[in-house]
């Protein structure tokens, strides 16, 4: 009786070693270590807050480090300067075209903000917070249900609109945002919209290139992406797969950030513990004794959360230009957010990652920024804005 207990404490400690070093190796597995390579200097993390705005918060960054790179100050531009004014002018195109091929939300694209650079000039924060309604923080709910309410009322009021439905858009835009300044002070000078655009941030808006990859179009052509959120049905220029990470490389290594548009509903988009991966999904080919008895028992709900567990040691996805397309015309990959690469990291394991800059507030492991790897980046990107100046020189040629 003795000796059974003996091999049987001594069996439960091997177990209880055995299952240590299993917890010890997953954690491991699941920790990553991230080495920054090459980071360019990038303005504060922004916080949108309740608003689906990013793509105008990261854009308006994305410009503050354009500035910054050509030998101008540190910036602070107003967030909500092109919100206020893509609300009005795709509220009127809307109308103009009944609905149809336009979008009425607050949702964007990288484009908008340029829009607005070439159109009504820019302001700084402080000219133009864009809190008119009782709130610290953007909140846009309510603001979004008017505005289209609003615009639905008049689309469907009558073939012939009356005079005074501009104005009455207007009213609600500045009840919400604040009526848009004819001049301003700024560091003891007075500006108007246009002069601080000219003489302050001095950027050209012909400079800025918006850049995607599909196969439904032809490569090395431009084309205005079918994503709900263009409605200005800006162009797009169109390349193959492996040039977007040249792109972005070439920019970095060069002292440019990104503007990156981008699906972010993957599993593997885990903004809070600071990363975004692809990973290939775990299935019966890749586990086998103990292991695959175990996943054949599993629920596909448990498969699928098995499947978001993900670390420096898990093996990526193998993108393909097919397999982008497909994730594209399977809604897979939608166009989600809006952010703007600052530069290239690694792993512990030598493996390249960019690191991005989000709009969520610094409350989170990196203060505001997370890394992507590669796989991600290639698959999951809708469209990304870069200074043409920062195109590899073989593309530049090619994209005129």
């Amino acid at each position: 009786m003795k000796k059974i207990f003996i091999l049987a404490l001594a069996a439960g400690t091997v177990f209880s070693v055995s299952a240590a070093n299993k917890q010890k190796k997953e954690a491991a597995d699941s920790t990553f270590k991230f080495t920054d390579v090459k980071v360019v200097k990038t303005t504060p993390v922004k916080n949108q807050n309740k608003s689906g705005t990013c793509w105008s918060f990261s854009t308006t960054s994305f410009l503050e480090d354009e500035v910054m790179r050509k030998g101008g100050p540190e910036l602070d531009l107003a967030d909500m300067w092109p919100v206020r004014h893509c609300y009005n002018d795709k509220s009127i195109k809307y109308v103009r075209t009944d609905g149809v091929n336009s979008n009425l939300s607050q949702g964007g694209a990288a484009e908008d903000v340029i829009y607005v650079l070439r159109t009504y000039g820019f302001v700084p924060e402080s000219a133009y917070p864009g809190l008119n309604y009782g709130e610290k923080k953007h909140d846009h709910g309510e603001l979004e249900s008017g505005v289209k309410g609003y615009i639905d009322g008049v689309r469907k009021g009558g073939r012939k609109r009356t005079t005074a439905w501009k104005n009455g858009l207007g009213g609600i835009l500045d009840a919400y945002f604040g009526q848009l300044p004819e001049t301003f002070v700024y560091e003891g000078k007075t500006y108007t919209p246009r002069t601080f655009a000219d003489e302050v941030m001095k950027l050209n808006p012909d400079d800025y290139v918006s850049i995607t990859s599909f196969t439904h179009h032809p490569f090395y052509t431009q084309f205005p992406l079918e994503v709900s959120d263009n409605w200005l049905w800006a162009p797009s220029w169109n390349v193959q797969m492996e040039d977007m990470e040249r792109i972005v490389d070439n920019a970095i290594e060069n002292g440019y950030t990104v503007a990156w548009g981008a699906d972010v509903s993957e599993p593997g988009f885990q903004y809070n513990k600071g990363f975004a991966v692809l990973n290939e999904p775990i299935t019966e080919n890749d586990l086998e004794g103990t292991e695959l008895s175990r996943w054949v028992k599993l629920t596909p709900q448990e498969k699928a959360k098995r499947n978001q567990v993900t670390g420096p040691n898990y093996k990526r996805k193998k993108v393909t230009q097919e397999s982008r397309q497909a994730a594209f015309d399977n809604k897979e990959t939608t166009d989600d957010h809006g952010m703007v690469i600052v530069g290239i990291a690694q792993d512990q394991n030598g493996e390249k990652y960019y690191k991005v800059k989000n709009s969520w507030d610094t409350n989170q492991v990196y203060g505001g920024f997370f890394y992507m790897s590669v796989p991600y980046m290639l698959e999951k990107t809708t469209t990304m804005m870069v200074n043409k100046n920062a195109l590899p020189a073989d593309l530049a040629q090619k994209l005129k």
